[in-house]
């Protein structure tokens, strides 16, 4: 099974923060870390999960509405750790690029499906051409005519689609969207092992995150690989 990092290490640190991709780039064996990028007010990449700011930080309303150094004024608070902001993708290519270089993945999400982003794309895409990580990076989201984007853009990016049940993720692979990878929440494996033989199967969890307590509690792999996954996006990536 094959380990990524869920925001980073989003148990023990803040989340989509600098801190939690670093804490994550030390794990030895580590495939990748995924995180979430969207476009903030005056057209910059910020790396965040939730269309707004409220959950993890003191702020309030829509990242869209927000210039980036508006966003780089609020604060993510991370215990004895030094205050954290949101970070710009820039920011994190910064800082992980040396382990990318090495063979880390990163999972970039196109956090598209709520909030319309015109020219994310095309961003994105040309911004992981103008570092050289293309061979690091994969896309993903929820919103299939995105990744079609993508491809139209990049016909060599590797795309993963993003839904609940893994057979909706099937559905929308078979439509045309490029993707060659199954993004499905872990509990939503509807489909029998024999129907995803031969695909990438990238599981993601959800549960607490930041500032909830590690859990230290080990998930058994043995039945996810049994139905087929090949990758697990977790929050507690060190614990494995």
């Amino acid at each position: 099974m094959k380990i990524w990092a869920h925001r980073g290490c989003s148990q023990r640190y803040p989340e989509n923060t600098l801190l939690a991709f670093e804490k994550a780039a030390a794990i030895a064996g580590l495939t990748g870390i995924e995180l979430d990028i969207q476009l903030t007010k005056d057209g910059e990449m910020v790396v965040i999960h939730d269309e707004r700011v409220d959950r993890t930080t003191e702020g309030v309303g829509f990242v869209r509405d927000y210039t980036l150094s508006q966003l780089k004024k609020l604060h993510i608070y991370a215990g004895d750790h030094p205050t954290q902001s949101i970070p710009t993708i820039t920011e994190v290519f910064d800082l992980l690029e040396p382990r990318l270089q090495s063979g880390l993945k990163l999972n970039i999400e196109l956090k598209n499906s709520v909030c319309f982003y015109e020219g994310m794309e095309e961003k994105i895409v040309e911004l992981v051409h103008k570092r050289g990580l293309q061979q690091a990076v994969v896309y993903s989201t929820f919103y299939a005519q995105s990744l079609k984007k993508i491809k139209q853009i990049d016909p060599e990016a590797e795309l993963g689609i993003l839904d609940r049940k893994v057979s909706d993720c099937l559905y929308k692979l078979q439509g045309g969207c490029g993707a060659v990878a199954l993004h499905p929440f872990w509990r939503d494996i509807d489909l029998p092992a024999e129907e995803l033989k031969g695909y990438t199967v990238r599981v993601w969890m959800s549960g607490h995150l930041y500032p909830e307590k590690p859990t230290g509690t080990k998930l058994d792999f043995e039945p996810l690989e049994a139905k087929g996954v090949t990758d697990i996006i977790l929050n507690e990536p060190e614990v494995y």
